[in-house]
């Protein structure tokens, strides 16, 4: 084991002790029990593991533990106001346009659009779609999905939540 590990996880200070080869998706579902990053392919191929690091995306599944620390990692888990439990807008997107069907790619698709719409407040489809491109969807709801992170863009530049 390697000597205790410092970060921030969505907005906490946490510490944990790991591996020279542990791996952040492994700590993140292991060691702090959160479910939202998926293990999909394990080769940073489809998307279900990501996260957030200092505000970038990154595949859990190949990154590191290592390597966060003194960094920021934001998971699913961590988008939602703590206190009034209000989604994150790229969430309500996905629900107000239904983007998901089984939902094992929601992860992947939700932390990517939280990114992407940072950088890119009023993407048109094709960026969207560009965007989105690494992240894979076994069901073919690529349609809503799309529709979802333009719902999402809306709400963010204060459109109405209805």
């Amino acid at each position: 084991m390697r000597p205790d590990l410092e970060f921030n996880l969505n907005g906490q200070s946490c510490r944990a002790s790991v591996g020279a080869h542990s791996l952040l998706l492994d700590l993140l579902r292991d060691e702090f029990k959160l479910n939202g990053p998926k293990y999909g392919c394990g080769m940073a191929q489809c998307g279900a593991c990501t996260v957030l690091v200092d505000g970038a995306p990154a595949r859990a599944c190949v990154l590191r533990a290592a390597r966060i620390a003194g960094r920021s990692v934001t998971t699913l888990e961590g988008l939602a106001d703590p206190v009034s439990g209000r989604l994150h807008p790229v969430q309500q997107g996905f629900v107000d346009a239904q983007g998901a069907q089984c939902g094992y790619c929601l992860n992947g698709m939700v932390m990517t659009a939280v990114a992407f719409l940072a950088q890119n407040p009023d993407p048109t489809e094709t960026d969207i779609r560009q965007a989105l491109r690494d992240n894979l969807c076994r069901c073919g709801t690529h349609q809503e999905i799309v529709a979802s992170v333009a719902r999402a863009a809306v709400l963010m530049a204060g459109g109405r939540n209805d």
